[in-house]
């Protein structure tokens, strides 16, 4: 265990990946560790509270609360805050189900099934996109999504020096799209409102502006031809459309050769 004052003067941190400290694996080092604790299970509790409470309310005293142990039982497990962070944000990409890559299946199919997956996970993690921003991101889950993305974006015939581009158009989209989406979500629950509910008010408030008429006005064509009765529904077409605008694009640029 590494006590408080030996944190604070140790220099900036890189990974807990690149410390040496990931391979402790579940169990704590040294003797005197708490009972019915190991690192999955503090893990995991971090991944429920930051879901229910959001990476600003996050502290290592709320989750050993949540766990009815002190703060430093936890401190047995991981070094820091931001260790755990890290090790929250690898295990919740081991919920993404990852096609193979050498099964002979259409890559676009399976480029679609990883940009789906991805969004998905950015919407109902909302802490994930900040997190990925502010560490490397290099855990052994997170590692196994990197690779098949990878591997899937080389079956679609671009050249090498193509490649890195095209798994950046689609899935820095899918980051963009997803984080966006998510902070909504959260954003009209913590209003108490749904989606449509929030959506709704917004528009209403506009359109009582004097200077931003003209542009409702103009872009209601926009929103009819757009579709759906929903903020789900406009959403989920604007994103299939988008995707499918990427792989077309990607097509393209294959038969450019």
């Amino acid at each position: 265990m590494v006590r408080a004052a030996d944190r604070a003067k140790r220099p900036a941190r890189t990974s807990v990946w690149l410390e040496g400290k990931a391979s402790r694996g579940g169990s704590a080092r040294g003797g005197g560790q708490p009972s019915g604790l190991d690192r999955e299970r503090i893990t995991e509790a971090t991944v429920r509270l930051l879901d229910a409470e959001g990476l600003a309310k996050f502290s290592m005293r709320r989750l050993a609360a949540e766990l009815n142990v002190t703060a430093m039982s936890v401190y047995w497990y991981v070094d820091t805050k931001d260790d755990l962070l890290e090790l929250a944000l690898d295990a919740v990409f081991g919920e993404l189900g990852l096609p193979d890559p050498e099964s002979g299946e259409d890559w676009r199919e399976q480029l679609r099934a990883l940009a789906v997956g991805y969004r998905a996970l950015l919407v109902r993690h909302p802490w994930v996109s900040p997190l990925i921003g502010n560490f490397l991101n290099i855990g052994p889950c997170s590692m196994s999504f990197s690779l098949c993305v990878q591997q899937v974006v080389r079956n679609t015939g671009l050249p090498p020096h193509g490649q890195m581009g095209a798994l950046s158009a689609v899935f820095q989209f899918v980051y963009g799209f997803g984080t966006i989406e998510g902070h909504f979500v959260q954003r009209c629950a913590s209003a108490g409102m749904s989606q449509d509910e929030y959506f709704r008010q917004a528009m209403s408030t506009i359109s009582e502006q004097p200077q931003f008429a003209a542009n409702l006005e103009s872009a209601a064509d926009l929103m009819e031809a757009r579709g759906g009765d929903t903020v789900e529904e406009m959403r989920e077409r604007d994103f299939t459309f988008a995707l499918e605008m990427l792989v077309a694009g990607i097509e393209t640029m294959v038969a450019r050769g």
